[in-house]
């Protein structure tokens, strides 16, 4: 799994946390929707944008994941801002900012940009630099799991995951975020299967709680209510997210549902 994919899932369930990265309040989520954008008639994407939601006056964010050195990275993403203003015409004013593991890995020229990083319009994050992840709220704390070596990896995860367990109130913000840290432990942990990550950190139990167990039976009985009317597929696909992330595999969600693969792969990117 690639590291940006990681992050677009991260700001898609928890919104909060990109806004505890650049240090506004986390309540600000709630004004804004966060997806990626193409920018027309180009080859270029946009990781990821916040775009407000409400008719406030606050500005839409651009975000950049870069976690390999990349000297264009700055004339790319200023060309692709652009680009996107002149054909989109937001009303409201801009920011952007880029996400990087370590300092060193941004190596770009800044100097044809300056004015854009003195304003503070474009701003870095260095995720190395958050602090100890044991001082951290558990969303920084899971987005700084991505960076942290095999050995280190370990420790943290357990820790988290008793940290989330015991802190988080809400059951299905808790199964949430150990989804995610379980998807970011697969991306760490190559060579293991899902199943040796979940026996390794005891995530095998977890799927066993009622919050799961529930959204499974949810979404098996509205597949099958929605298979004895006309438009039999549209509930089973709304269903489609909520089981991928709880944790099942695509090949999982199709034979629950009675999908094809290719219909809950399409469902999850709609």
């Amino acid at each position: 799994m690639k590291t940006d994919s990681i992050f677009y899932r991260l700001f898609q369930e928890f919104p909060s946390i990109f806004f505890e990265l650049i240090g506004e309040p986390p309540q600000e989520a709630n004004a804004y929707q966060f997806s990626s954008v193409e920018v027309k008639q180009t080859a270029f994407r946009i990781d990821g944008v916040f775009l407000p939601t409400q008719k406030r006056d606050i500005p839409l964010y651009f975000v950049e994941v870069q976690f390999q050195s990349d000297s264009e990275i700055y004339a790319r993403l200023i060309a692709e801002i652009c680009l996107y203003l002149r054909q989109n015409q937001p009303s409201n004013d801009w920011r952007a900012v880029v996400i990087y593991p370590t300092r060193g890995i941004d190596t770009a020229d800044i100097k044809h940009y300056r004015e854009f990083f003195t304003s503070q319009r474009v701003s870095r994050i260095y995720l190395d630099q958050l602090g100890e992840a044991v001082s951290l709220p558990i969303s920084l704390a899971t987005v700084k799991l991505v960076i942290e070596n095999e050995k280190t990896a370990i420790k943290q995860a357990r820790e988290l995951i008793d940290r989330t367990q015991q802190q988080i109130s809400s059951p299905q913000q808790q199964q949430q975020l150990l989804q995610l840290i379980e998807t970011i432990l697969v991306y760490k942990f190559s060579t293991m299967s899902r199943k040796e990550i979940e026996e390794m950190f005891g995530l095998s139990d977890l799927k066993q709680t009622r919050v799961y167990q529930e959204a499974l039976t949810e979404g098996r009985q509205e597949g099958r209510q929605e298979g004895e009317q006309e438009g039999t597929r549209q509930q089973k696909f709304r269903t489609v997210p909520l089981l991928l992330r709880l944790g099942l595999s695509v090949e999982d969600v199709a034979r629950e549902l009675e999908l094809t693969v290719e219909e809950v792969q399409q469902a999850a990117q709609q």
